[in-house]
């Protein structure tokens, strides 16, 4: 037995176990960011839902998770203030993680779509500025921080609107809707196609051993934004429309055509999802380990790859556990949905989310996709949303950040106790 009088084993073994317990809150509660809105316009069912989100997740976590994973880990304390006493460190990110994943489990249950993004930041300041002292929160990164969940469900919104708005244009509102349907369909899915890839090429492959620069990045993006584009038009000959169900509603058939595009724009958020959020579980990890392995604070240190393995496992398992409450909540009860309206909301949705990857900004993928479903609505008109849910939102988003650092400051203080 003597391995468990070895502190570093211990400390790396709770860091991964607090790891997959954040992870597993994140997909448990941020699932709902990325296929609620697919589930609640009836494009895909839950089951299909949990196994596009299973593999893009994890392909979002393990490719394009690592920039995000350096603000986490490092940007918002200042290592300076931990000079001398490492051990600080290591018990504020395990607490942090322990916070974090218990706060996501109790809004899980409740069916509260919460910033999983808000939870880990809240955490790491409370421990931060009340274990250790005021000045180790780096104040001005967290400013930025807090600056980027106004301004992200605020682009999302934009984003989701013009696109929206442009689908009434050059579909519904046309004397032909269904072939212009068709036509600018593929189009759309361009669109998803080259965003995504960019992001995962620029940012994404660098820690996999991979490198792509001098501009070949727009080129492979082209490519896959027209791979994905090809397939969404034979996807959308394999169509079968109903004459009836046109009778009864004039767009039902433009509407099958969007429930093909949103399989993509579904995978496409779980994998922005995936990329910015899995750093809120490995990067604490990333820290304790770090510190733990060397006994010494870097400013650099090596992501090593089975820590974001660990994360997009546990995010997967949230996922298929516990998902389907927050989902509901999301996908039918903001504003009707729609395969159109859905569509637009989660294109706005995931280009802010995979532009936050691209400049390491851990924004809120919850606010974010609520921020594009009320784009959509207001699109349709301030009548068409249910501002009572819009206001239990916000308000379960205002107790997020304390609730996260009492629970954090709590933590810090039992395992300074325990290991101090």
């Amino acid at each position: 037995m003597e391995f468990l009088t070895d502190t570093t084993f211990i400390y790396i073994t709770l860091a991964a176990v607090f790891g997959i317990f954040m992870a597993w809150g994140i997909g448990a509660n941020d699932v709902a960011n990325a296929m609620a809105t697919s589930v609640g316009s009836k494009a895909i069912t839950i089951k299909q839902a949990i196994i596009i989100a299973a593999i893009f997740e994890f392909l979002g976590a393990y490719l394009a998770g690592g920039q995000v994973t350096k603000t986490i880990r490092k940007g918002i304390v200042d290592l300076n203030a931990f000079d001398g006493n490492p051990d600080l460190l290591i018990w504020g990110m395990l607490a942090s993680l322990l916070a974090a994943g218990t706060w996501l489990l109790i809004a899980s249950m409740k069916g509260w779509p919460v910033s999983t993004t808000h939870s880990i930041v809240g955490a790491v300041i409370g421990f931060a500025a009340v274990g250790v002292s005021v000045d180790a929160v780096s104040w001005g990164k967290v400013g930025t921080i807090v600056m980027s969940w106004v301004v992200s469900p605020v682009l999302a919104g934009g984003i989701a609107f013009a696109v929206f708005k442009s689908i009434q244009n050059l579909v519904i509102n046309t004397s032909n809707p269904l072939e212009n349907a068709k036509k600018y369909g593929p189009f759309y899915l361009f669109m998803v196609g080259f965003i995504i890839a960019l992001v995962t090429i620029k940012k994404g492959l660098k820690h996999i051993g991979l490198d792509v620069n001098g501009g070949m990045e727009f080129v492979y993006a082209i490519i896959l934004g027209l791979l994905v584009a090809l397939l969404g038009v034979y996807l959308i000959k394999k169509v079968k429309f109903d004459e009836k169900a046109e009778k009864r509603f004039h767009f039902a058939n433009v509407e099958k055509i969007f429930a093909v595009l949103m399989v993509f724009t579904a995978a496409a958020m779980a994998f922005a999802h995936g990329s910015n959020d899995v750093a809120n579980a490995v990067g604490p990890m990333a820290a304790v380990i770090s510190v733990a392995q060397s006994g010494e604070l870097a400013s650099k240190s090596e992501l090593p790859s089975w820590v974001l393995l660990v994360g997009a496992i546990g995010i997967v398992i949230g996922l298929a556990t516990l998902g389907y409450k927050v989902m509901a909540t999301v996908g039918k009860n903001i504003t009707e949905l729609t395969p159109t309206r859905g569509f637009s909301a989660e294109i706005g949705a995931a280009s802010t989310v995979v532009l936050a990857s691209y400049t390491g900004l851990p924004i809120s993928t919850t606010q974010t996709l609520v921020g594009a479903i009320l784009g959509v609505g207001l699109a349709r008109g301030i009548a068409a949303i249910d501002l009572r849910v819009v206001g239990n939102i916000f308000m379960s988003w205002v107790i997020t950040l304390p609730a996260g650092a009492i629970l954090s400051i709590l933590f810090f203080y039992m395992l300074k106790g325990i290991f101090g």
